[in-house]
């Protein structure tokens, strides 16, 4: 019994080692998951991107915004003019914050009188939004402690959040869920789509039929465009119905974006469709695809809060933009003009995969 048994164990493992693509996405996926895992996983943040409107334009009013660049939490990446200026940089994510600093700051605190000082919070990422409260009303404080140099007893910080003031959870989360779900169902089902036949033995029996690769390929991936979509309408139905989640923006926006990133999803999958024999294969290499995207997009983490080498390379994941996209269509009520850097970058990536994705079928097929 044991020497049968110890034959089959030795059996197994000369066929594991001779699968070599599988042994090594086997080792590679718990150390990708690793170092994600020890860099991203954090809550850290700091130079949060600020927006100022100084309507005062004083020495003091310039010592106010100096003491909070003196902070480790905020970099002033804009001065504007006006209050549309600073609703448009909120609305297009280039900051997360805006203070704005009244007129006669100057003349009300030498006056000994109460002057409040506007903080904009963008509440669409509570936790963002916490460390920038947080921040905001402690580096107020200083001020009129005199930490900073200048005391200023009559300075009030009135913070305000926008998107989402009561820094809801599920508002952050359940947007985030659409884009995820586009990506992992159409990753995934769209290459053991195309891996099954070629397991099976009956992708042979296709290839010999008259129907075209572009056929094939919209044949075998059309049902699970269909999954998605349809996925995509229930996580959005029970978001509103059930955790309240509002949808301030355009539906069909949303959906025709979604439709965007979907084909650009395809095109990864008929990817990994190209390069793996074995549906386990194009499971374990869709998982090293689909990880990196998850933790480098912003679906748990701030991408504030990643170490400069992984918020470089977070700029190559599609999911960063789609995420973008569907928070700020949801919770902002932005239209197509504040997202059109982010649509034209997806529109470049599902350009380049789809096209890469059919030459690659075809000479597999070949």
């Amino acid at each position: 019994m044991i020497a049968r048994t110890l034959a089959i164990t030795r059996k197994e493992v000369l066929h594991i080692f001779r699968d070599p693509r599988t042994l090594t996405l086997i080792f590679l996926i718990p150390v990708i998951q690793m170092v994600l895992l020890g860099y991203a996983a954090t809550t850290d943040i700091d130079n949060i991107a600020l927006a100022v409107l100084d309507a005062d334009h004083t020495p003091a009013s310039r010592a106010l915004v100096r003491a909070y660049e003196a902070t480790s939490y905020f970099q002033v990446t804009h001065y504007v003019e006006t209050e549309e200026q600073l609703a448009a940089l909120l609305d297009q994510g280039d900051v997360r914050a805006a203070m704005i600093v009244p007129r006669a700051y100057s003349e009300h605190l030498l006056g000994g009188q109460t002057v409040e000082v506007g903080f904009i919070v963008d509440g669409s990422d509570p936790t963002v939004a916490n460390t920038v409260l947080a921040a905001a009303l402690q580096t107020g404080q200083a001020e009129r402690m005199g930490h900073f140099g200048v005391q200023s007893t009559g300075l009030e910080v009135r913070p305000t959040v926008w998107y989402n003031p009561g820094m809801e959870s599920a508002n952050f989360m359940i947007p985030a869920l659409m884009g995820m779900l586009l990506q992992f169902l159409a990753t995934m089902l769209s290459s053991l789509a195309i891996v099954r036949e070629r397991e099976l033995g009956t992708m042979e029996q296709l290839i010999v039929t008259p129907i075209r690769p572009i056929e094939l390929v919209i044949g075998k991936t059309a049902p699970y465009v269909v999954l998605s979509f349809f996925d995509l309408l229930e996580v959005l139905a029970v978001g509103v119905f059930w955790f309240g989640v509002p949808i301030r923006g355009s539906i069909w926006l949303l959906l025709g974006l979604s439709a965007l990133f979907l084909l650009g999803s395809l095109g990864i999958g008929i990817l990994i469709s190209t390069v793996t024999s074995t549906q386990q294969e194009a499971i374990l290499l869709s998982f090293l695809i689909i990880m990196p995207a998850i933790f480098l997009s912003g679906f748990f983490f701030p991408l504030e809060a990643l170490p400069w080498g992984l918020k470089m390379l977070s700029y190559a994941i599609p999911l960063r933009y789609m995420l973008i996209i569907v928070r700020s269509i949801v919770l902002k009520g932005v239209g197509l003009a504040p997202l059109q850097n982010e649509v034209l970058i997806l529109t470049a990536f599902c350009s380049v995969i789809l096209i890469q994705a059919a030459r690659r079928f075809r000479k597999s097929l070949d």
